[in-house]
């Protein structure tokens, strides 16, 4: 079975929200997952990434692929906290 790390659809027309899900690569985009591993919400300024840090490695580890998207998402996410951090 091969996992992915995407996003699934929620929020009202016009005002977009997103789960961060698992999910069988099979499954529709709003449809069934494994485990909701954080949210996004693009409506925030620069976007805010809710992620759960240690399912979301728990699940690359054990193969699951993360999206374009998301892959994108994370790396931004990375370098915001970065450039907090000092």
């Amino acid at each position: 079975m091969a996992v992915h790390i995407r996003l699934s659809r929620a929020g009202a027309k016009k005002r977009p929200f997103y789960r961060l899900v698992v999910t069988d690569h099979r499954s529709p985009r709003g449809g069934r997952f494994l485990e909701n591993i954080g949210t996004y919400d693009p409506s925030k300024d620069p976007g805010q990434l809710v992620v759960n840090k240690e399912r979301l490695e728990y699940w690359r580890k054990n193969g699951a692929t993360p999206s374009e998207t998301v892959d994108r998402l994370l790396k931004r996410q990375t370098k915001l906290e970065a450039a907090q951090a000092p």
